[in-house]
């Protein structure tokens, strides 16, 4: 299954210290840094999110459609994360609150326009 997302920034020292603060509640720190590339997780082996300079080294850009979604431990995680989306500068796309099913949800965008989801079932 999926080991790790990237997501490309033109705005690096913002991006690493947007995902600084708003991955640590999730107990994420950086795992491995390269030169243009930084992992974020809990460890190698589980799913991680990586912040990266395309290595084509043109413009980063948001894809269509795409989302990166990370499960939380409760629906004040949710919340949290959400709110600290936007006090970092991130931008709301879908406020906290059931999407369905047990589904529980808020959506936002980082300072790239990366959108971000946090979840959990039940």
């Amino acid at each position: 299954m999926i080991s790790y997302t990237t997501l490309g920034t033109n705005q690096w020292s913002q991006a690493l210290e947007f995902y600084d603060a708003l991955l640590a509640p999730m107990g994420a720190t950086r795992l491995m840094e390269l030169e243009g590339f930084v992992l974020y997780g809990k460890t190698l082996a589980t799913g991680n999110l990586a912040v990266v300079h395309p290595f084509d080294r043109k413009e980063a850009t948001v894809g269509n459609g795409t989302m990166v979604a990370m499960q939380v431990e409760s629906k004040e995680a949710v919340a949290e994360i959400h709110a600290k989306a936007l006090e970092l500068g991130g931008t709301d796309e879908g406020q906290p609150g059931p999407r369905g099913d047990g589904f529980y949800a808020a959506y936002f965008r980082d300072l790239d326009g990366n959108k971000l989801c946090v979840f959990i079932f039940g």
